[in-house]
């Protein structure tokens, strides 16, 4: 793996969920680690009863490369599936289909943390099919040899959204026609990233999907469409929002790192005060990074119950990381402030005894989201203002530009998706030819900066929550899910059947 002195890169190309790899941490001086996972511990793929999210997992033999007929175009992968028909109503009586737009990783992952599928199924009598996003997980091209697949452009190159919705529509047709389920509605549902293929696929399928659910999509955090400021400006909101002192000591702290790694013995403190563990590599860069990516996974996963997508964390981690902050036993100890902040988010299980800023694993099977990041999936999220919490930057693409050649010997495309997919003028455009799209978006999520916070036509329709984090309404509920969580849900629901009701009314008549 490369490594570079650049700037920020991990803003921008984190996705979503999750996503996970260099940061600006100082004025001066950068360390890129590219990619590396932010898992630092061991990890449940949830906090769901066992049984609750049951599933057969099936292969679909897939084509390589659905738009070219060149020799290679016509090679084949086995692209993992998940399916559940539990509650499905049959092909007889026509019962919809609910399909998950695999994200980047794991699909086992999205499945287990996708409850709100789950929990409407019997409502709707709906089968169950969580598709897994080529290159991630267990579908992986060239016979599941990562170490082909991955190799260089050649073989990476078959790796891009387009490829993906082709994958989708291609198994969900073939599923069909198994199934003899020709007349059965398709909806097609994701977070994140898997939200914006939702909605792209509604509008490049339409007539293989009726209708998506596209919960936290940035569709619109392309450059010339968002902010580049939007992204941390929306972090510093969530933690100025709890605590001003709060946000004073962050934005302080990465100076006072800096100062005090150059001061004799400095780099110990450091180590010392957020009890890491010992590394040869170990740098303030290095430390700051870590602590940069806490502050974005916590702002992004900032739920209102206890959760376990990305890390273990407490209902509204932002608060209880501004509480450790706060504290005032610690008087005036920023490192002390800090660490108790970091527990929050990396050690809320309270299992870790140090913690490695070495350990660069990939439990989710996420590496690849480089390539695409580096590709077509440009997202330009790394200004900071003078107000940002983190270390004032100007965005800069050329960095990502040369990041990328000097990594993969390609030059990212940062007009595409908006060329193959639209974006611009959104609304005027999307009125006259989109329908049945629903856009969630809770405002406490970084990303919901790019996303589309306002209706576009009387069948696309933004619901957006005030309170809300990254693709909250997918999670699973509890008891304790406040009730603004509650109607989006309901909402949601309500559009959904009246997708499904003005279908087998075109279906009795056409």
């Amino acid at each position: 793996m490369k490594v570079m002195a650049l700037c920020s890169l991990l803003p921008y190309i984190i996705s979503l969920y999750l996503l996970f790899f260099c940061f600006h941490v100082s004025t001066s001086k950068v360390i890129s680690r590219f990619p590396a996972s932010i898992i630092r511990h061991p990890e449940q793929l949830s906090l769901v009863p066992n049984g609750v999210t049951s599933y057969k997992t099936k292969y679909f033999t897939q084509t390589l490369d659905h738009f070219n007929f060149n020799p290679q175009s016509y090679e084949t992968f086995q692209q993992r599936y998940l399916i559940n028909a539990k509650y499905w109503g049959g092909a007889p009586r026509n019962a919809p289909i609910f399909v998950y737009t695999g994200n980047e990783g794991d699909i086992e992952w999205f499945a287990q943390n996708t409850g709100f599928m789950y929990e409407v199924a019997p409502k709707f009598k709906a089968l169950l099919v969580f598709i897994e996003h080529r290159f991630y997980g267990k579908s992986v091209p060239y016979g599941d040899d990562k170490k082909i697949a991955y190799k260089n452009a050649s073989t990476q190159g078959y790796l891009s959204s387009t490829q993906a919705l082709a994958d989708y529509a291609t198994l969900i047709l073939d599923l069909k026609r198994n199934l003899s389920a020709f007349d059965s509605p398709v909806v097609v549902f994701g977070g994140s990233y898997g939200g914006m293929l939702a909605a792209w696929f509604r509008l490049k399928y339409p007539h293989v999907a009726i209708g998506a659910l596209a919960s936290s999509s940035p569709i619109l955090n392309f450059e010339g469409l968002t902010s580049p400021y939007s992204f941390n400006n929306i972090i510093t909101k969530d933690f100025k929002g709890e605590s001003k002192n709060c946000y004073k000591v962050i934005k302080a702290s990465w100076t006072q790192i800096q100062e005090t790694a150059l001061q004799p013995g400095g780099l110990e403190k450091l180590r010392s005060s957020f009890r890491l563990c010992k590394s040869n590599s170990f740098t303030a860069d290095v430390l700051a990074a870590w602590l940069h990516s806490a502050y974005i996974y916590t702002a992004m996963t900032d739920y209102p119950t206890p959760s376990n997508f990305i890390s273990p964390l407490p209902a509204y981690p932002v608060r209880q990381m501004c509480k450790a902050i706060d504290d005032p036993k610690l008087g005036s100890d920023t490192f002390a402030k800090l660490h108790g902040a970091m527990i929050v988010y990396y050690n809320y299980s309270g299992t870790v005894q140090c913690f490695d800023l070495d350990s660069h694993s990939d439990k989710h099977g996420v590496d690849e989201w480089t390539w695409q990041a580096c590709t077509e999936m440009v997202l330009p999220t790394d200004g900071n203002s003078k107000e940002s919490i983190f270390p004032a930057s100007a965005y800069n693409y050329s960095i990502r530009d040369a990041y990328c050649k000097n990594l993969f010997d390609i030059d990212p495309r940062p007009h595409w998706i908006t060329t193959e997919f639209g974006g611009r003028d959104i609304k005027r455009v999307l009125r006259r030819y989109g329908s049945n799209i629903i856009f969630f978006n809770g405002l406490r999520d970084p990303w919901s900066g790019g996303g589309v916070l306002k209706n576009i036509s009387d069948t696309i329709i933004a619901i957006v929550a005030k309170h809300g984090a990254h693709h909250v309404d997918l999670r699973f509920s509890t008891k304790e899910d406040p009730e603004w969580l509650r109607e989006v849900r309901r909402s949601e629901v309500q559009i959904i059947n009246g997708w499904l009701g003005q279908y087998y009314l075109d279906l009795a008549e056409f």
